[in-house]
């Protein structure tokens, strides 16, 4: 299977450029079987209110990026995971991402975790955690800060996934050496599809830190992308070493946890004894 990331820098507020980029560089990409696009990847990221949503966001699946969307992959015959803006209201938004595929869509990815100010644009999402299967590999999503906690994706990975999708829309710089960390401690295939450039909003700047990047398994990073490059990258990989968890030739990943000693992970607040 050959799976991929699209790393490219959207233009805040420009939806019709950064989805005719998109398309663009998903064209590129035609050779491969699953390809991985960045968090909120037509809109932009540093929204100053909520006016600017409203504006922005689109409803899924029947908006036109997800409409192109699926048309590009008709055309290519690949799967696509993508970030966007996604309006259910006039109030209510969610930083999701779709998945479509040869036959249309598929579903859509609300992200659960918010990073610092989404919390005061977007609705967080409630799940459930989903699993889709490919054929060749079965896929969970993720986007951007849900990677700091691992119980997303370990639970991803008990439900069965090879591959995690991460769109993202990364600032801060440890993200990339987790993701090879969630590789092993489950040992599935990451993909995660960072952007590049800055917005720049009033007084207010973030720039993005690039370097997307195909995780094994192993903890190997098998494809990966400088900080500041628009490209298109994949890989053949075989999805079936996903499914050994064997670290050891006496330990399982999953099946040495000693889940009787986990109650506490259900408790927000842990206090010391």
């Amino acid at each position: 299977m050959k799976v991929g990331f699209i790393q490219f820098n959207p233009v805040f507020g420009d939806v019709k450029r950064n989805l005719e980029r998109s398309i663009e560089l998903i064209r590129e990409g035609a050779d491969a079987d699953l390809l991985v696009l960045p968090e909120l990847c037509t809109s932009g990221y540093l929204f100053t209110d909520k006016k600017e949503l409203q504006k922005l966001s689109e409803k899924v699946p029947t908006g036109p990026s997800t409409k192109a969307w699926i048309d590009v992959a008709r055309e290519t015959n690949t799967y696509i995971v993508a970030g966007i803006c996604e309006k259910v209201s006039e109030t209510d938004f969610y930083n999701s991402a779709v998945l479509i595929g040869p036959d249309g869509f598929i579903d859509v990815y609300r992200k659960i975790h918010l990073f610092n100010n989404e919390k005061n644009f977007f609705k967080a999402g409630t799940g459930p955690f989903k699993i889709y299967d490919l054929g060749p590999a079965k896929i969970g999503i993720m986007v951007c800060f849900d990677w700091y906690f691992p119980e997303m994706a370990r639970i991803l990975a008990l439900h069965g996934a090879d591959i995690i999708c991460h769109p993202a829309n990364l600032v801060l710089p440890f993200s990339q050496k987790t993701m090879l960390a969630r590789s092993i401690e489950n040992r599935i295939f990451t993909i995660t599809a960072n952007r590049v450039g800055s917005d720049i909003r009033l007084n207010t700047k973030l720039t993005f830190t690039g370097q997307s990047q195909i995780t094994s398994p192993k903890m190997a990073v098998l494809a990966q992308a400088s900080e500041v490059e628009e490209v298109v990258k994949f890989v053949t990989i075989d999805p079936t070493l996903a499914r050994n968890k064997m670290v050891t030739a006496n330990n399982h990943a999953f099946l040495d946890r000693r889940v009787e000693l986990y109650a506490p992970l259900l408790k927000k607040d842990i206090k010391k004894s």
